[in-house]
């Protein structure tokens, strides 16, 4: 044995001595002389031989060891044909090809010893974990177009069509489930490392040699392997967290169709495997109807990862949606904002609607419409179970902001009282129109207005707010349910039933509404008159000088002065005094020249009195102009009674609290004309006594004017719709009269907080407009009409004075000289009157004007309302036909009328 190693040179040698004598020419004699020869040779040295036996033995070992090296590579077909057509022996063969194959592609031990062959021995590693719990972490396998050639497959070629037949099928299963085979590759532009290109799917090619017939039926298969790939690609990075939960429901509903595609790879590999009749073409009818379900999953994710600009390079999309409120409340209390702020994703309503938009364009195709619908189904549970949440315990869990109702925790029911935009209501709870999915569209309204409703209730508690509907088996969880919309309008009636019965009964808001009316409209203010006595001193004073305190201290004596209206006012101790620095006109022109005032749309909600400051060329303002009410509503009270409407309550108090001043000063001017002497004594002068007609005249004319206006604004408009809208109102409260059902089981609703929310709100709106309050031309004639009166009014005294130095009955001739001296060094006395014709004329003068500006901005006025009431509405007629009384007489103005 100890030779055995020393003859291997010998064996290499004889090898290579017979692969040229194959292939040097030779006759069938010289052919024959040599085989003798050899055999001659030979024969004696058995032993070689054996040495022969154990080298050929050596040499196969060898080659297993490569081949346990290189185990990731499937080995290639052995060129030979099969012997037999039964699939047993089919199976034997492809068992035995690897080894045969392995020793075809082998390299000569000759080679060997002079070429070092290079080892490919690639790895797999682990890669980082994601947000996706069951995504791969192994690492992607290497192309298989980078293996050594020595590890390459025989050519199609070189092989029969059933062979090339049997290596595409074997290869096709692989394919399938998204690894290369040994003639399928992927194509050059495919990089499975980059997630795009994953995404999109991987493009197949064939190698060289493939059979026409078999190629073509081969290509058309291909796209059922990129579907799959594309599609389990789509379920890893959807499953990711900052998706939300309806992609990850969507994802879990595709994870297992992909499972049965995978037992069906299997079921197809066994036939291969037992089947002898089991050819392409059978196993193209195998998988024609789940080609065709692949397709449709392929679709929805290529819909979805568009919508996420996912495929297309260089896209600068970003996410428009305003919840910037929400991220900042989060980094305040330290927690994960949820994704990417910026990033557009695709989730919630927006994979729904796309999903419920392709099953509509594919409803001609049963197998589709299936399929999408058991997707849609599926990913609309979590959506289902926030929107349940929401509709019955007025809760909003939506960690993804996938929902259609987005909260602003940032806004918060503490902020009410200082809250003049109606901030909690109106944009607290707000839509995401873009996210809504199609199946809510006509019912969006309702589901906002139902959960906001019952966090309302919550808030307050004493209100079971859950009822019965929670239970699993009276609550629709997938949109398919046909009881899905009943469900939107049971939860919505029952939910308003609930805060009406909160407001109206249990708060009291009829006797709250009736309370604001006493108050700021004046209702039997026979209090109000009397705090207006009292608190004269104060409210002559500029508005900065006036002493809030007193005046507040004041107003609770006369609240609780017993046999007033306000005695009995359970809510008296809510009404607090305000000293407004912004006139009346001046604050209602700042709102008219940035909106326009449009109330009935709400805009004086732009209007914040902290905001509006007193410029410098603006003159003070006394007390009774600055003079208004506050008043402190509870929660949820605050809801209808918010800081915006209780700043049309102010606008309309001081209004009236100024024709009523005004009223009172003109009735003051009466009180002068009748008890001082200059104004009873009948002159000798015949010019006197005309202008004193002249006088009372005009001011009769214009405490016409204010009285008929007064009058006009509370009893032709306050009042009427006062009682129109507590005759709404009172229509809500009522409860189902005797046989009829009740609105939270019915569905049906005869009355919404909203409803009542907007009639007070239009209430409010009409009274400012038919009160002239919401036009600026009406604004700046009625502000010139009535500041004409009131400089006249004031002016009275100053009148009375002149009319005593005009009148010579009245003031003598020349001055008591040593009466003057006496009395000249005591400031009190008054400086004593001396006979002035001259003032006279000036008197004559200063009425003119006075009859001129009011008679001139009166029928301005007049002309106003008649178009006005022509063309928006006509109540103005009314109040023209009363104002006219106060021009009655007067030609055009002027003197005319008394000579």
């Amino acid at each position: 044995m100890s030779s055995q190693p020393s003859r291997a040179p010998t064996a290499t040698e004889r090898r290579i001595s017979a692969s040229l004598r194959q292939k040097a020419p030779r006759t069938a004699s010289a052919a024959l002389d040599q085989e003798n020869q050899d055999s001659r040779t030979t024969q004696p040295r058995k032993p070689s031989v054996a040495t022969t036996t154990y080298e050929s033995r050596t040499e196969r070992n060898h080659v297993f060891t490569r081949e346990a090296v290189i185990s990731r590579t499937r080995s290639p077909l052995k060129p030979a044909e099969r012997p037999s057509n039964s699939r047993k022996t089919k199976d034997v063969d492809r068992s035995l090809r690897g080894v045969d194959a392995s020793r075809a592609g082998s390299v000569d031990p000759a080679r060997s010893t002079e070429e070092p062959v290079a080892t490919w021995s690639p790895q797999a590693s682990l890669i980082p974990h994601s947000s996706a719990p069951l995504a791969s972490r192994i690492s992607v396998p290497p192309l298989a177009s980078l293996a050594p050639p020595t590890l390459q497959p025989q050519p199609l070629r070189e092989l029969s069509a059933d062979a090339q037949e049997d290596a595409v099928i074997e290869d096709l299963l692989f394919v399938f489930m998204g690894f290369e085979g040994q003639y399928i590759r992927y194509a050059d532009s495919y990089q499975p490392l980059e997630e795009k290109s994953r995404l999109a799917g991987p493009q197949f090619r064939i190698l060289p040699g493939l059979d026409p017939s078999l190629r073509d039926l081969t290509m058309s298969m291909l796209k059922m392997a990129t579907h799959y790939a594309a599609v389990e690609a789509f379920v890893e990075v959807q499953s990711r967290e900052d998706f939300g939960a309806v992609n990850h429901a969507l994802c879990a509903a595709i994870r297992k169709l992909l499972k049965d595609y995978l037992i069906l790879i299997a079921q197809l590999e066994h036939q291969m495997l037992t089947n002898a009749s089991f050819t392409l073409h059978v196993l193209n009818l195998h998988t024609k109807t789940t080609s065709h379900m692949m397709f449709q999953l392929y679709s929805v994710a290529h819909e979805v990862l568009r919508e996420n600009n996912m495929l297309e390079e260089d896209v600068d999309d970003l996410d428009k949606s305003d919840d910037f409120e929400n991220i900042l409340e989060s980094l305040r209390e330290g927690r994960d904002a949820g994704g990417i702020p910026g990033k557009k994703v695709c989730k919630g309503g927006s994979v729904l609607r796309l999903i419920t938009r392709r099953l509509a364009s594919m409803s001609g195709d049963p197998a589709a419409r299936e399929l999408l619908m058991t997707l849609l189904r599926e990913a609309s549970r979590p959506y289902m179970a926030m929107l349940n949440e929401w509709l019955h315990h007025g809760n909003v869990r939506d960690p993804h902001s996938e929902f259609l109702i987005r909260e602003q925790k940032s806004i918060r029911r503490e902020g009410l009282e200082q809250d003049y935009t109606d901030e909690y209501w109106e944009k607290r709870y707000t839509l995401r129109n873009d996210v809504i999915p199609p199946q809510l569209e006509s019912v969006k309204d309702k589901v906002l207005l139902a959960g906001k409703y019952l966090n309302v209730v919550r808030e307050c508690g004493g209100v079971d707010v859950a009822k019965d509907m929670d239970k699993d088996t009276k609550v629709p969880h997938t949109f398919d349910d046909p009881r899905f919309l009943e469900n939107v309008n049971l939860a919505y009636a029952y939910a308003n039933s609930s805060l009406l019965t909160l407001l109206l009964t249990t708060h009291a808001l009829p006797a709250r509404l009736r309370s604001l009316k006493h108050y700021f409209f004046l209702d039997r203010s026979d209090f109000f008159s009397y705090f207006l006595e009292l608190g004269n001193s104060e409210l002559k004073k500029p508005a900065k000088s006036a002493n809030v305190g007193k005046l507040q201290s004041l107003l609770d004596i006369v609240l609780r002065q017993p046999g007033s209206v306000a005695a009995e006012d359970p809510f008296k101790e809510d009404v607090r005094v305000v000293m407004n620095e912004v006139g009346l006109t001046g604050w209602l022109m700042r709102v008219v020249n940035v909106t326009g005032l449009d109330t009935t749309e709400g805009s004086v909600t732009s209007y914040t009195p902290a905001a509006a400051s007193v410029t410098g060329d603006e003159k003070d303002i006394s007390g009774f102009e600055a003079l208004t009410l506050d008043y402190a509503v509870p929660f949820p009270l605050s809801l209808v009674v918010s800081r915006v409407t209780l700043t049309r309550y102010q606008l309309l108090f001081r209004y009236l609290l100024s024709l009523q001043h005004l009223e009172s000063i003109l009735v003051g001017s009466w009180a002068e004309h009748v008890k001082t002497e200059s104004w009873r004594h009948k002159s000798s002068d015949r010019r006197i006594e005309q202008w004193k007609r002249r006088a009372w005249t005009l001011r009769s004319r214009m405490l016409c004017f204010v009285q008929q206006l007064l009058y006009f604004c509370t009893s032709e408009v306050i009042e009427p719709n006062w009682v129109a809208f507590m005759g709404r109102l009172h229509a809500g409260e009522d409860g189902p009269k005797e046989g009829e059902e009740d609105a939270g089981t019915s569905g049906k609703v005869k009355r919404t907080v909203d409803e009542l929310m907007q009639d007070h709100v239009d209430f409010l709106a009409t009274c400012l407009k038919e009160c002239m309050l919401t036009n600026s031309k009406l604004l700046r004639i009625n502000s010139k009409v009535m500041s004409t009166c009131t400089m006249f009014a004031n002016y009275t005294v100053s009148l009375s004075r002149y009319l005593a130095a005009a009148d010579i009955d009245l003031a003598p001739k020349q001055p008591d000289t040593a009466h003057t001296a006496s009395v000249a060094s005591t400031a009190t006395v008054k400086t004593p009157l001396v006979y002035d014709p001259a003032k006279l004329d000036k008197l004559i003068d200063i009425l003119q004007k006075y009859e001129d500006n009011f008679t001139r901005h009166l029928k301005i006025l007049l002309d106003a309302l008649n178009y006005l009431a022509a063309t928006e509405t006509v109540v103005f007629l009314g109040l023209c036909a009363r104002l006219s009384m106060a021009n009655e007489g007067v030609a055009g103005g002027g003197v005319g009328a008394y000579g």
